[in-house]
């Protein structure tokens, strides 16, 4: 409630009707005062705006009925309580007409509070008289309530008068007397406040007009990625390698055209560093044409340099880019081979596996050996007629020795399969095979025989006199023996053929028994060597086994038998030579780098472009061949279950929502692939041959590691290795651990553990990493399993494939290039199998916000930013379909982009004929 204090006067020139009044009565103690508001302090002639006095406060008019209030100053002093006049002779002060427009003065500015100078009564134009008070009623009617809003006429500001007479409430509407009229004086404020309010009206529409319209402009022209979302940012340590490879990476969406229009492995793509060219009809993009000559060119002079430098060629892969899977999963193993584990105990299987790794690891002790463990491996063997000490052992006892302790196969090649023709079951076969020969030959189609060329005859022996000698051998008995090898190989090659030609003339999987097999090929003790290798899995002679070359596994045995009954030979022992050789070839991964360069400085003689393998990467594969249990049950322990199962889940269920949607070219079709998808249950791989740890370190109790001497190491995991075929005999198909695609074990669609490593599968990643990375390349997996004949079922494939295309030629050549080009069936299938792979992804990562609302983000990202990102991110040569794919498949994403509101910003190319595109896909 507001306190108003009496002054002892408020004008000195005019006194008025309470001030008489006040004379005839008692005097009372004057009490000078200012009037001092909250914040400023204003001088006594503000006091003519103060009209009806009051002893107590009275109910202010509603908002929305008055214009702005002036401040409002207090009296100096309050009187006693007046009594209450009778009504009948209360005069008509209120509510006053409202006056003319001709008539109303110019408005006046009023000053801030804080600056306010004595105030002065608002002067007329042509003069300023002494302010003006309303005429004090001398009586009052009965009190009445306050009027209704809607019945009210614009109040003015009412002044109050000098002093208060007594309480009194406003007259009711229906009671008020009729309105006297104002003069301009008393108007020119209720002017002036019109006047401010359509002033402040005005400014304020400004105002909202302005942030409107920045809004917009920051909608139109502003990233909307430019202020973090609201996701919790991921800092797992694999959330931060992640952040470290985006942070070095190009913003696709930064640079649309540069990076998503260049093909894989063009010059201009040097953003990303793409791969290798893999347009097929397509023509490449403009600004990143090159002639596939020139391409070579640089490739193989890029290999020269790495080969020459020893460089690691997948550490030098593009930063920005994931690895391929295989890669990936490598790259895992190799992590976990090198992660210090002190929860185990010294002598478990998983610290041997590492102690081996480590042993590979160190090539000073290798190089210190030279040939030395080599030699007494020979000693061991009986020794060879090249050192001139040769027991002469028995052909087929140093044979099975071979195939059971070393994983040598001389002259042909063992291993256990399912037999593609048995759909009665899943059951698995020894099979049998022309081996790898040493010496590479040529194929006559004309004459039906190989044969190795006089070039790489020669090559073969300056090769292998170079190895003999760094094994310290005689040089004047190093022809001698190296002709003979030649000779015995190139006996041997002339039967072998080629797959293909195999494939036409229906050798491949020709079953026959063992005892059938030795009495066609009788050189060889077949089952005794068979019997050793696959211990201790019981082999008899009526076991079924499958032959890939049947005539040459009959010319080997006749050659065989030939050289053993040549009698001037039998000193020399050109078969046991050969087998000697063999395992030499074998071994030379574990000896000194002498070795290894020999072989290497072979094989660039032949032409052969092959890449350098980095040590690592030939440690964690050595060591995987004879750890493979081990390994296999780390990353069981390392796989995250639940993530893995629930983007399986929903990849899948994607796939099946989407297939119902195509354009099959019958019914017939359409069903037979909806029952197909609809039967089968997808899984992650978990389930067969689960060790546990004390299992494990019982299978490796025998076996010692030193991490000094990793040639016995070596020869230790050849001997593991032969546990493995054994193992196949009961092991599920894809069951491996080398394993990164789907497959199928009866009504199950199964997933290998070895998908779901990083960088491409992490379960702290952001969901949009694992759906943009790894789903994706599920989704594409599923359908090239699922559906390899799409094509020919549907007319989608050929449709989708086309509207791509279009959408491609329009962003690089413009309009009017439609026909340029068309697409093989291939091309397009494959094409629409990537395009629908996103699309399925996409959709199953939105699925998977629906039914668990958040995500972690990366590098302040949006969630779908954040998966476009990852997808084009993945490795363009990791596909063993990309010959197929006509540009690479970032693209894609432009193609989405292009009809949909899911990209964070348009993409759109300067200078482009067209910059938009047409319809959707």
């Amino acid at each position: 409630m507001r306190n108003v204090s009496g002054c002892n006067k408020l004008n000195p020139d005019r006194p008025n009707k309470t001030q008489q009044s006040m004379a005839e009565t008692p005097a009372e103690p004057q009490i000078d005062c200012e009037l001092r508001p909250p914040s400023n302090t204003l001088s006594e002639p503000q006091l003519q705006y103060q009209l009806h006095p009051l002893s107590e406060p009275q109910p202010l008019p509603q908002p929305d009925t008055l214009p702005q209030p002036l401040p409002q100053p207090q009296p100096d002093s309050l009187p006693e309580p007046q009594l209450q006049p009778q009504p009948g002779s209360l005069p008509q002060p209120w509510p006053l007409p409202q006056p003319q427009p001709d008539s109303l003065p110019e408005p006046q500015l009023l000053p801030q509070p804080d600056t306010l100078p004595e105030p002065q009564p608002q002067p007329q134009p042509d003069s300023l008289p002494r302010p003006q008070l309303l005429p004090q009623p001398d009586t009052l009617h009965e009190p009445q309530p306050l009027p209704q809003p809607d019945t009210l006429p614009h109040p003015l500001p009412q002044p109050q008068p000098d002093s208060l007479p007594g309480p009194q409430l406003l007259p009711q509407p229906d009671t008020l007397p009729e309105p006297q009229p104002q003069s301009e004086e008393e108007v020119k404020p209720w002017v002036w406040t019109r006047h401010c309010v359509l002033l402040l009206f005005l400014l304020a529409s400004s105002f909202c007009a302005s942030i409107v319209g920045l809004a917009y402009y920051s909608q139109q022209h502003l990233p909307p990625e430019s202020t973090p979302p609201a996701s919790p940012p991921c800092t797992s340590p694999a959330c931060q390698r992640a952040t470290a490879r985006l942070s070095i990476s190009v913003d696709p969406f930064s640079q649309p055209c540069d990076y998503f229009l260049f093909p894989c492995g063009s010059e201009g793509a040097s953003l990303s560093n793409r791969g290798r060219q893999r347009g097929k009809g397509m023509p490449l993009h403009p600004q990143g044409h090159k002639s596939r000559a020139a391409q070579a060119e640089k490739e193989r002079e890029r290999g020269r340099k790495e080969r020459k430098t020893g460089t690691d060629i997948i550490e030098k892969a593009p930063a920005d880019r994931m690895p391929d899977r295989q890669t990936a999963l490598l790259l895992t193993m190799r992590e976990i081979l090198e992660a210090e584990d002190r929860s185990s105990p010294g002598n478990s299987a998983k610290q041997k596996a590492c102690m081996f790794y480590r042993s590979c690891m160190d090539t000073g002790p290798t190089e210190t050996a030279g040939p030395e463990p080599f030699l007494r491996l020979v000693h061991k063997l009986g020794g060879w007629a090249v050192s001139g000490r040769w027991n002469q052992t028995d052909f087929n006892s140093t044979l099975s020795l071979l195939m059971r302790d070393y994983g040598t196969f001389p002259f042909f090649s063992v291993y256990v399969g399912k037999d593609p023709n048995d759909t009665q079951g899943d059951k698995r076969y020894i099979q049998i095979d022309q081996p790898d020969f040493q010496i590479p030959t040529e194929w006559s189609s004309k004459t039906q025989k190989s044969k190795a060329n006089t070039q790489i005859l020669r090559l073969f022996l300056a090769s292998y006199q170079r190895l003999l000698a760094l094994l310290g051998s005689p040089s004047s008995s190093t022809i001698l023996h190296i002709g003979l090898f030649i000779s015995l190989s190139s006996e041997l090659a002339v039967a072998a053929s080629p797959l293909p030609h195999r494939l036409q003339q229906g050798l491949l999987y020709q079953r026959i028994t063992i005892k059938e097999l030795q009495t066609l090929a009788p050189a060889i003790d077949w089952l005794g060597c068979l019997q050793t290798t696959f211990h201790p899995h019981p082999v008899s002679q009526s076991d079924h086994v499958l032959l890939h070359n049947l005539p040459y596994i009959v010319h080997m045995s006749r050659i065989i038998g030939k050289w053993l009954n040549k009698h001037e030979l039998s000193g020399s022992g050109p078969l046991h030579t050969f087998m000697v050789l063999s395992l030499l070839h074998t071994v030379i991964p574990a000896l000194d780098s002498r070795f290894t360069q020999t072989e290497r400085n072979f094989s660039l003689a032949l032409g052969t472009t092959e890449e350098d393998v980095p040590r690592w990467r030939q440690c964690v594969l050595q060591t995987e061949k004879g750890f493979d249990t081990v390994l296999k049950h780390i990353l069981r322990e390392t796989t995250a279950y639940t993530e893995a199962e629930e983007l399986i889940q929903n990849v899948y269920s994607s796939i099946k929502s989407k297939l119902p949607d195509l354009r099959w070219r019958d019914e017939e079709s359409r069903m037979s692939v909806l029952n197909k998808i609809q039967s089968l249950t997808p899984r992650l791989s978990t389930k067969n041959n689960i060790f546990s740890e004390a299992e494990l370190n019982q299978l490796y109790s025998k076996v010692t590691i030193d991490e000094h001497m990793y040639f016995s190491n070596y020869i230790q995991s050849l001997s593991l290795q032969r546990q493995r075929p054994s193992k196949l005999f009961s092991q599920a198909e894809g069951d491996d651990i080398w394993s990164l695609t789907p497959f199928l074990s009866g009504n199950e669609l199964v997933f290998p553990i070895g998908m779901f490593v990083q960088p491409l599968f992490h379960p702290t990643y952001p969901r949009a990493i694992n759906f943009g990375v790894l789903g994706s390349l599920m989704a594409k997996d599923i359908l090239h399993l699922l559906l390899p004949n799409i094509h020919s079922q549907s007319v989608s494939p050929r449709s989708i494939a086309e509207c791509v295309r279009y959408q491609y030629l329009s962003m690089t050549e413009g309009p009017g290039r439609e026909g340029a080009f068309s697409l093989s069936p291939a091309q397009q299938q494959e094409m629409w199998v990537q395009y629908s792979a996103l699309q399925i992804a996409l959709q199953a990562y939105n699925q998977s916000l629906k039914k668990y609302p958040g995500d972690s983000s990366l590098s302040g990202l949006s969630h779908t930013h954040l998966f476009l990102t990852s997808f084009t991110q993945i490795n363009c040569d990791s596909d063993p379909y990309h010959e197929f794919m006509p540009f690479e498949p970032s693209f894609l994403v432009t193609v989405i982009c292009g009809y949909s509101n899911l990209c964070p910003t348009t993409l759109s190319c300067p200078n482009k004929p067209q910059q938009h595109l047409l319809g959707t896909c």
